[in-house]
């Protein structure tokens, strides 16, 4: 192995050792915890250390590093006190998870490090959106972020790599080709003959290191962060390394041939720079020996405190009061005018003021979606916000969800707020993933926000068709961690979207697109807020309870003005995340009879779990049983005939009716 020390002094090469013999030496120790029972599980880095150690010696320590599970070399290079990270494993409260995730899988500010979640490709778009911080501030920052060559298979390798591409963000793309995806070799994963040659295809510089050179990865690295703070862009990174033992230690390495073993044993990182510093007069053994024994100590003096640190005590209200970041809201009123201002718009419209009005209040606040820029998005709810704003907080993304929600996700790790807005709800589908496991899960995992806001244009009523109509709001009322909004009026579009940027916790608005251009209301023209988890009760009446969102909202109006004998408490949600279950119990108390309708397939929705706890929390007050009426069960369809079959407003009047009767 060629070794070039270029210009680094003595002390710098000794300090490289030392910072790959730690992990080395931590993993060593693990390995017999391992067997002795006293450690659960372990994914060993070992024949790989230089890539992390030479990566994180390079980098300021303010710049984020995004790494992966065998990674120990970023954590103990950015000088993590070791028996934090021995908590964190072991699942004390002392780690960075309080128990809740395990390994590497949490993220700390203090140290800069964001780790990755099982899925592996989401974080290639967290790097992207902390690297546009970055850009923005304008600080000359770079960020590094860890795959393995298995990931490179991902759709959110593609996507990240693409965004960073078009965006020209200073983000390092680092690949650790170790030769398997756990068991499968990498002939089984691609065929271009080097994971490098992939930047081509983006517009991106990219280089192949050896990556168990660690003179090699720190003088590339130092060299191309240097570079990219005169030149911001992408640059993608294959280091040609091997993993010397199994994905996890329970999967062993028995599929791997015995003559590669032996190969990439030769080709030991650790080893090999000592031979190198003991050549050059920079090492002597009793030096290196000296260097272990004070690394050893300090590993065996961090795990008697980790052992001596109490198991986690389970505690219910901390659990239930972690799910989210706490968020103190402002009551905004429009005017401390005796007579407010006002203006009779549309939903559209009351949307479009509430971005404006919010992007105005915050200067860290970014949206971006596809053709939302120039174009002014799908339905013009953005045009000329690139003339007022600029390029840089309205952006077009490239056709890719899931590394935009990511993406949004890492603005908000680096001191933003994100707004991404989906062209329809149906392809958010696309970007299912990182909304569900980064985005919901972030505060709880790791007492990190995710201040973002998902704008959901959805709803039928429009034959749009089975890619263009849904109304999926189950599918996130149902994921502990995020927030679910679905408004029906143009003064509550306005202050609930105002309310949802400030909120520092993910949510989800839902616009129903029907809605858009045909309701009018009167609006105050100035900035205000409402509070989430507070319904509206529309009508009042003793007959029956009658509780909706979005579209139907305006159906069960619709249905009451042509049944005025009807006398219902009418009652619009609003937000459905949180449940104003205190106007819904309050109203059935009162009535006796309930009836819910949806818009969205009855099985398995939001009526399905809003029925139940009335039926639990006021059973005796029931005259009858709860109603639920929904879209029949299929996709929805194109032709008016089958949609309106389709959606529930003309069943919900039956439906209605023989509710009174019972």
């Amino acid at each position: 192995m060629n070794f070039d020390r270029k210009e680094l002094s003595n002390i710098q090469l000794l300090d490289l050792y030392k910072k790959l013999l730690k992990p080395r030496l931590i993993e060593e120790k693990m390995l017999i915890l391992l067997r002795q029972g006293k450690v659960s599980k372990w994914f060993s880095g070992i024949g790989q250390e230089a890539i992390s150690v030479g990566i994180s010696a390079a980098l300021d320590q303010d710049e984020y590093i995004l790494p992966m599970h065998r990674n120990l070399g970023v954590f103990t290079g950015r000088d993590i006190p070791l028996h934090r990270l021995f908590s964190q494993w072991q699942g004390k409260k002392t780690g960075f998870t309080k128990g809740r995730d395990r390994s590497f899988h949490f993220g700390t500010q203090e140290f800069k490090i964001i780790g990755m979640i099982s899925h592996l490709g989401p974080q290639m778009g967290v790097a992207d959106g902390i690297a546009l911080a970055n850009k923005l501030k304008q600080n000359g920052k770079v960020t590094a972020v860890f795959t393995g060559e298995g990931a490179t298979s991902e759709g959110d390798f593609h996507e990240a790599l693409n965004i960073a591409a078009v965006w020209e963000l200073p983000v390092l793309f680092v690949i650790e080709n170790n030769g398997y995806g756990l068991s499968t070799p990498t002939n089984e994963q691609y065929r271009c003959e080097n994971l490098a040659d992939k930047g081509v295809g983006y517009g991106m510089e990219s280089h192949i290191i050896d990556g168990n050179n660690i003179l090699e990865v720190y003088t590339k690295i130092a060299e191309l962060k240097a570079s990219l703070a005169v030149n911001p862009r992408p640059i993608l990174l294959e280091f040609k390394t091997f993993r010397m033992r199994g994905h996890e230690e329970a999967s062993g390495t028995k599929y791997v041939p015995q003559e590669l073993m032996d190969m990439w044993a030769i080709k030991d990182p650790i080893s090999n720079y000592k031979e190198y510093l003991v050549n050059v007069g920079v090492l002597s053994e009793d030096l290196d020996a000296e260097f272990k024994a004070t690394i050893k100590t300090e590993i065996d003096e961090h795990w008697a405190i980790t052992q001596a640190e109490p198991e986690v005590v389970a505690d219910l209200s901390e659990e239930l009061n972690d799910v989210y970041e706490p968020f103190q809201y402002e009551e905004i009123n429009p005017s401390n005018n005796t007579e407010v201002s006002t203006e009779n718009i549309r939903v559209i419209d009351a949307i479009s003021t509430a971005l404006r009005q919010s992007m105005e209040r915050h200067d860290n606040l970014v949206i971006m979606g596809q053709d939302i820029a120039e174009y002014g998005g799908a339905f013009k709810i953005t045009e000329g916000f690139v003339e007022q704003f600029g390029k840089g907080r309205v952006r077009n993304t490239p056709i890719c969800e899931s590394a935009v929600v990511s993406a949004a996700n890492g603005l908000s790790i680096n001191g933003y707020k994100a707004i991404v807005e989906m062209q329809f709800a149906d392809f958010v589908s696309s970007g299912f993933n990182p909304i569900v496991n980064l985005l919901a899960k972030q505060h709880y995992r790791w007492n990190e926000k995710s201040d973002v806001v998902v704008r959901m244009p959805c709803g039928g009523g429009t034959q749009a068709g089975p890619f263009h109509s849904q109304t999926n709001e189950a599918w996130f009322t149902k994921t502990p961690g995020l927030k679910v909004v679905y408004p029906a009026f143009p003064y509550d579009f306005k202050g609930l979207l105002n309310t949802a940027i400030n909120d520092p916790n993910p949510v989800v608005f839902f616009e129903h697109k029907q809605l858009y251009r045909s309701v009018y209301q009167d609006v105050p023209k100035d900035y205000y807020t409402l509070p989430f988890g507070k319904a509206t009760l529309l009508k009042e009446g003793n007959d029956v309870t009658i509780i909706s969102f979005g579209a139907g909202v305006h159906w069960a109006l619709e249905t009451l003005s042509k049944n005025p004998e009807i006398k219902a408490d009418l009652i619009d949600l609003r937000t459905l995340q949180p449940l104003d279950t205190e106007t819904i119990f309050a109203s059935v108390k009162k009535t006796g009879k309930c009836i819910i309708l949806q818009e969205d397939t009855l099985f398995g929705g939001i009526s399905s779990d809003i029925s139940s706890m009335i039926m639990e929390n006021c059973f005796e007050y029931l005259d009858a049983p709860v109603k639920r009426v929904g879209s029949i069960e299929s996709a929805i369809p194109f032709v008016k005939a089958l949609e309106d079959q389709y959606l529930p407003k003309v069943r919900f009047v039956e439906e209605l009716l023989e509710l009174l009767k019972y």
